[in-house]
């Protein structure tokens, strides 16, 4: 019992193995994940930079358009440089603090981003339905209230799933099959019985995805019926652009997500995790 709880209690860092399995892609997919995030980085803070300085740009859309460029560069920014570091070095540790705030964050962003493409299909509904309306209807202090509340949530969200992986004791085995710290490469490494943290995992992720979906696909149900009530093929043209680009961004994010639930936590299905991650 004793050797046990020294175990428990030695955990200060842990290993992220991350694509070692592939000792020979790892400068090819240095290179490939170097040039990914220098373009996400570049691409979004141009975005934010342009909607700033431009003043035909002050416009609901490109508000949250705005906040959405910013949760990619964070997004981005939790796990990539840990990455990037661990493709070039030997040593693949991350301390025990380090990857319970990369949880924190990279759990936190998600959510949000979750919620913003769905505030972002919410505000198109409302330009397709009231165009005449639409500056009042998506008043500025509205627009900062939706997002407001929604990193409120994803904050309040991540934090409880932080805790409760805190609350965790974690075995000397502490390697990680990941490149990041991912809750369930976490919970792997986890001695104790991890029943409250998956429960509350699966209750604010669940309630995340179906709420936010259920937005997106009543908003665009609604746009659907307009669009096919439109007299002009130009009018259909113009609002399959202006929607175009958010559904490609839907279907790649919560479609990616879905595969991630559905997929099994097994060994056999830890690559294909880490390629979708």
């Amino acid at each position: 019992m004793g050797l046990e709880e020294n175990n428990q209690s030695a955990v200060t860092t842990f290993t992220l193995l991350g694509f070692s399995e592939f000792p020979n892609l790892q400068a090819p997919l240095f290179l490939v994940f170097l040039v990914i995030y220098t373009v996400t980085l570049v691409g979004n803070l141009g975005m934010i930079v342009i909607v700033r300085i431009n003043p035909k740009l002050h416009t609901p859309m490109y508000f949250f358009l705005s906040h959405l460029s910013f949760l990619d560069i964070c997004n981005s920014c939790v796990s990539t440089p840990k990455l990037l570091e661990i493709l070039v070095v030997e040593d693949r540790t991350i301390s025990f603090t380090g990857c319970m705030l990369q949880f924190f964050f990279g759990c936190a962003f998600v959510i949000v981003e979750m919620f913003m493409l769905a505030v972002m299909a919410y505000d198109r509904f409302v330009a397709f339905c009231n165009p005449l309306l639409y500056t009042v209807a998506m008043s500025p202090k509205l627009c900062v209230l939706l997002v407001a509340g929604i990193y409120t949530w994803g904050g309040l969200g991540s934090l409880t799933l932080t805790c409760s992986l805190l609350e965790l004791s974690y075995c000397a085995s502490n390697i990680i099959d990941h490149f990041g710290c991912e809750f369930s490469a976490i919970l792997s490494v986890s001695c104790s019985d991890p029943y409250f943290s998956q429960m509350a995992c699966l209750v604010i992720s669940t309630f995340s995805e179906a709420c936010s979906l259920l937005i997106i696909l009543t908003s665009y149900f609604f746009i659907l019926v307009i669009i096919i009530k439109m007299p002009s093929t130009g009018g259909l043209r113009k609002a399959f652009s202006t929607c175009a680009s958010h559904l490609t961004a839907v279907t790649f994010f919560h479609g990616i997500k879905l595969i991630l639930y559905c997929v099994p936590n097994s060994e056999s299905c830890r690559l294909l995790v880490k390629v979708a991650t």
